[in-house]
């Protein structure tokens, strides 16, 4: 089985303005820019910005973090403008998380020892969870953050493993991994919510509730009209706990010989989310899944600024067969797949072959369409992009597949897509455990 790596860069939307300017707390500056116009006329443009106005977070990682928890928390905090800052607890960068994705963190924990942050939040997975409790300093900064009446939050293990143990639930509602309830009781009310929110800590329960538990700490940040703002085009299901479902016309089995060979490509600018959804959860399904760079060179920069490294580059990859090519979305690396004259000529062999192949978000309008790997064949994309589609009678769905083809719609849909993809190749018993041990479903 690949393994890929995932370097995080935090950021904020101001960091281009003030990153090189000293400012104290609470300080206001203004930056002065001078166009010149055709009369050759001067204007002065000002603006400013409160330097506290960005919202500091503090994502932990360890080997043994579940990445899911640890990328789709960081994404969705970007999204809303928060500046993340992601801190390896061992004595280097990279740690190895679950399910062979490994991830570079932007610091060492004990840079992050006098930071104030607005929000400290811990993914789970173990032995991650067991090792984040470990960490002194980690402790130390945890518990100043609860003594300050800041916010701090855990999930899947994190809150009976870490949270717990440190005395930090005392008193207080909590939930986490169905496996760690027990535990959790001894040291807080235990719940069985799928998010729970008492005072200024926030809990929940696993990778199926990490996306519900992301907003939510947005909420906490940033305000329910934030929360709704990043939300929206991340095209959440609205009956959280329910059974998947998905669309499917002119159904056929998809077979393998042995254990399914499914190629992930990424380039710069792809959906992380998207892509880590997909290949935690094939791995998960004991699928072999390989990503490929379709870039000159194995790293690439994803769209929250997360770096994956894939496994090989698209040269290396396109001398084998596959019994699936499935491609993340994100609107830049859909245009590089689009223009990748290999990888096209890959997805058009695996129409031709009656093998499957699919797409999610932008994916499916900008590389399938134009290249007529949709002809006659019912699809879905981003709801923004859907008007590109030739046939969009069923893109309202948030998965459809239609023979050898699947397609979906935003990062919000990725589980339920990469659970149909799963159910196509093992069954619909094995992809419903796999959502129950995901805590995706009741």
């Amino acid at each position: 089985m690949g393994a890929f790596t995932l370097h995080s860069r935090h950021f904020t939307r101001f960091s281009p303005f003030i990153s090189s300017i000293p400012l104290p707390k609470q300080a206001q500056f203004s930056l002065f820019l001078r166009i010149s116009s055709s009369q050759r006329r001067q204007r002065r443009f000002s603006f400013s910005v409160m330097a506290s106005a960005t919202k500091k977070v503090l994502v932990p990682i360890a080997n043994g973090t579940e990445p899911l928890e640890a990328v789709v928390t960081i994404d969705v905090l970007r999204r809303a403008g928060a500046d993340v800052t992601v801190a390896s607890v061992e004595k280097q960068l990279q740690v190895d998380a679950c399910h062979g994705v490994k991830i570079v963190a932007d610091a060492l924990i004990s840079d992050c020892a006098d930071t104030v942050f607005d929000l400290i939040s811990l993914p789970g997975g173990m032995p991650g969870a067991a090792t984040l409790k470990d960490c002194k300093t980690l402790e130390n900064i945890v518990k100043k953050q609860a003594a300050e009446g800041r916010l701090y939050a855990a999930i899947c293990a994190a809150p009976a493993v870490a949270l717990g143990s440190w005395g930090l639930l005392i008193g207080k509602m909590a939930t986490c991994y169905p496996s760690f309830m027990e535990q959790l009781s001894s040291t807080a009310t235990a719940s069985e919510s799928r998010v729970e929110q008492d005072g200024k800590v926030v809990t929940s329960r696993g990778p199926g509730t990490a996306l519900e538990y992301s907003l939510a700490l947005v909420e906490h940040l940033f305000g329910k009209e934030k929360a709704n703002e990043v939300s929206a085009p991340l095209v959440m299901r609205s009956n959280h706990g329910d059974e998947y479902v998905f669309a499917e016309l002119n159904p056929v089995s998809w077979t393998c010989d042995k254990t399914p060979q499914i190629l992930v490509p990424i380039a710069n600018g792809s959906e992380e989310m998207e892509a880590v959804f997909i290949i935690d959860i094939l791995r998960r399904a004991k699928a072999n899944v390989v990503v490929a760079s379709v870039e000159e060179k194995l790293e690439i920069l994803a769209s929250r600024k997360v770096k994956l490294v894939a496994d090989v580059l698209l040269d290396q990859a396109s001398g084998h067969s596959y019994d699936l090519i499935v491609l993340p979305g994100g609107l830049p690396g859909a245009e590089t797949f689009t223009k990748s004259e290999k990888l096209v000529n890959m997805l058009k062999k695996q129409k031709e072959a009656n093998k499957p192949y699919g797409a999610i978000c932008a994916s499916p309008a900008i590389v399938l369409e134009p290249h007529g790997l949709l002809k006659g064949k019912k699809a879905t994309a981003f709801p923004a992009l859907c008007n590109k589609l030739s046939d969009q009678s069923e893109a309202e769905n948030r998965v459809v597949v239609d023979g050898y083809l699947i397609t979906s719609r935003g990062p919000g849909t990725s589980m339920e897509f990469a659970l149909a993809i799963a159910e196509k190749f093992f069954g619909r018993k094995k992809a419903l455990d796999l959502a129950k041990t995901m805590v995706f479903v009741h």
